[in-house]
């Protein structure tokens, strides 16, 4: 067990986890229940409770109150200052890593009841385990998940044991399953910032060795929460979110959460149009997971994007080169393997995808037809990497990124035939579409809009009507 004491072999040390399971064997001994004890001493019985898991720092008065009414014979005295002092080489966090990263929600956090199930083992869509990384371990079974989800975001007393922290990780895997059916700030998004609040406020007073476990859990909260918000079309937010998974990331030696959260801060350069950020937070992946190749080629991909944004061809073509290198180089596939969005299909899934999308920002600024049949190829291999029914928010970009690449080509004909799954009967683009996606189709619109004196009346007509279901 991770945070629960042998409530028998008392163990030996001094931190603030060891003097509660004292002070529950002393009260045990005495025949007092916690509200006895709380009432004798002026307190309610929850923070007798939060004393015993080490969820509450107690003062030297009332621990020698305490010590008189039990009979321990300054027992407790003792343990209290070896906590202290052990509590007193404990480096302080920062204040930003005791906030999150958003304001509190009204309410409790919404209970985890999915539409997709818990996983049964991990890691699962993006998420780790905190104890056992890419390794891999079993959470327990949903219902018993579900249940330690809701008691740990329900109580700060609670203790943080082996089974809760698989269950705060299953849940959160869970919850990015539903994700991508329901795209916004409530059902998965409440779940998830829901739990990244309760997470976070056991943070200012956890002991030393919980408090890698939590700040893992938080940085991958707070990238889920920020991927959400980003897909939902609120950058700022997002940005936030990111930001303070990086620092929690760090604080738990997490270069797998840092890279990704590093990766999405790139995207949100791109979609400010800002390519010297969007560059600079590419560079910093290296930095994070540094010697690797999938954060190497990882790196390079944001860095092709954000030059070619800002129309440098043959820097654009010389990262998308490295970013294909590094794909095949020994040793890319290491500790990570496991971990879903690193393994091998998955990454260069990544790196096709990227790839087109530099392409095709390439080939749009310099209307030039074999950057965009270039673009096209990526693209095709990227869709083709991803199987049936996966990641339908994926296939909805590819699609449209394809049609695109068409339409660099100076073929709209063959992007408008593209574009057809993704419109309804009117030709209006289909509702409920993410952020990243209707981004793609702000920018076919566009090239249609200014291509239409060239390619004719139905290039016009198209361009209006993607308008309007913008």
């Amino acid at each position: 067990m991770l945070g629960a004491p042998n409530p028998v072999e008392l163990p030996d040390g001094g931190t603030r986890q060891e003097f509660g399971a004292l002070l529950r064997h002393w009260r045990r001994h005495a025949g007092w229940t916690q509200a006895q004890l709380g009432a004798a001493v002026g307190y309610d019985h929850t923070a007798v409770s939060r004393l015993e898991h080490g969820a509450r720092r107690a003062t030297p008065r009332l621990v020698r109150q305490i010590d008189e009414l039990l009979g321990t014979g300054g027992e407790l005295t003792r343990s209290h200052a070896r906590a202290e002092s052990a509590e007193g080489g404990r480096p302080a966090l920062p204040p930003h890593l005791l906030r999150p990263p958003l304001p509190p929600g009204t309410g409790p956090v919404p209970a985890a009841t999915p539409a997709a199930p818990v996983p049964a083992s991990l890691p699962d869509h993006d998420v780790q385990c905190p104890l056992h990384g890419a390794t891999g371990c079993q959470p327990p079974p949903p219902a018993t998940a579900v249940a330690l989800h809701a008691a740990f975001c329900a109580d700060p007393a609670a203790p943080l044991d082996t089974d809760t922290v698989h269950a705060l990780a299953a849940v959160l895997g869970a919850q990015l399953h539903s994700a991508e059916r329901a795209v916004g700030e409530r059902g998965p998004g409440g779940v998830i910032e829901g739990t990244l609040r309760a997470v976070v406020t056991r943070l200012a007073d956890a002991p030393a060795r919980h408090r890698r476990v939590l700040a893992r859990l938080a940085a991958e909260h707070a990238h889920a929460a920020g991927s959400l918000r980003l897909h939902g079309g609120r950058p700022a937010t997002a940005m936030a979110c990111f930001d303070r998974a990086l620092g929690w990331a760090a604080l738990a030696d997490d270069p797998t959460t840092q890279a990704a959260a590093l990766s999405d801060m790139a995207v949100l350069g791109l979609l400010d149009d800002d390519p010297a950020s969007a560059g600079d937070y590419a560079r910093e992946i290296r930095r994070a997971a540094p010697g690797r190749h999938w954060s190497d080629a990882l790196a390079d991909l944001g860095e092709a994007r954000a030059t070619a944004l800002a129309g440098d061809i043959r820097a654009t073509v010389r990262h998308i080169g490295r970013a294909r290198q590094h794909l095949d180089r020994p040793g890319t596939v290491a500790a990570e393997e496991h971990v879903p969005w690193l393994a091998p299909a998955a990454l260069r899934l990544r790196v096709e995808s990227g790839s087109s999308a530099a392409l095709r920002d390439l080939a749009a600024a310099t209307a030039d037809p074999r950057l965009a049949r270039r673009a096209l190829t990526a693209a095709t291999a990227a869709l083709e990497l991803l199987g049936d029914g996966q990641l339908p928010a994926a296939r909805a970009m590819l699609t449209v990124r394809i049609a695109d690449c068409h339409l660099c080509a100076d073929d709209p004909h063959t992007a408008l035939a593209a574009l057809a799954p993704l419109l309804t009967p009117d030709r209006t683009p289909l509702p409920g579409f993410p952020a990243l996606v209707r981004h793609e189709l702000r920018g076919l619109r566009g090239r249609l809009a200014t291509g239409a004196d060239r390619w004719g009346p139905a290039a016009a007509e198209a361009a209006m009507r993607l308008g309007a279901g913008a």
